[in-house]
């Protein structure tokens, strides 16, 4: 007896698309990162570290010109072109995103980079050599327990983290799963 024969009806829909949903998790924690990073700026440069949460985070305004940990110092013009290629990249992948759980991951990533983008571009010395501005320091005073960090940075290891998770579920950024595609093509 011959197995049965694969019904051939019409393909799943797709998701919908999902590009609304990366720009206004972007547009949202860019616009957190901004004023966080404006308000510490106005009100904690210069000062001694504001100990909050028992000391489980510091509060203090460190002028970063390097990536993360203070790597690449001196090369911050490098570091705005390639935040540009990756908010470039980022839009062009979004008119494609129908996975919500991707396109939350890249609106964090994008928010992330657009942050430490306009930090580099409009904050001093000058454009494409400007310093981030870092201001949570984790378990010490100074980044002595952890590297400094801001809200830019912590969105971009989070979407980060988010999309490794989501690649290593099998789910793609297409709204598809690739554990669906592999049984499908056995």
């Amino acid at each position: 007896m011959a197995p049965p024969e694969p019904e051939t009806g019409p393909a799943a829909p797709l998701p919908k698309r999902r590009v609304g949903l990366v720009f206004a998790a972007a547009v949202l924690l860019w616009a957190i990162d901004l004023v966080t990073k404006n308000l510490v700026a106005a009100n904690l440069e210069g000062k001694e570290p504001v100990r909050i949460l028992g000391g489980l985070i510091y509060l203090q305004v460190i002028r970063n010109p390097g990536a993360a940990f203070s790597m690449a110092t001196g090369m911050t013009w490098v570091l705005a072109l390639v935040a540009a290629a990756v908010v470039v990249a980022i839009v062009w992948l979004s008119r494609r995103l129908r996975s919500v759980g991707w396109a939350i991951g890249l609106g964090l990533v994008l928010a992330g980079a657009l942050g430490n983008l306009t930090d580099r571009v409009f904050r001093a010395p000058g454009p494409l050599r400007g310093h981030v501005v870092d201001f949570i320091s984790a378990f010490a005073p100074n980044g002595e327990g952890f590297a400094i960090f801001n809200i830019a940075d912590s969105a971009i290891c989070c979407g980060g983290a988010l999309i490794v998770l989501l690649s290593l579920l099998g789910k793609d950024y297409d709204g598809t799963s690739t554990r669906t595609k592999k049984e499908e093509a056995a």
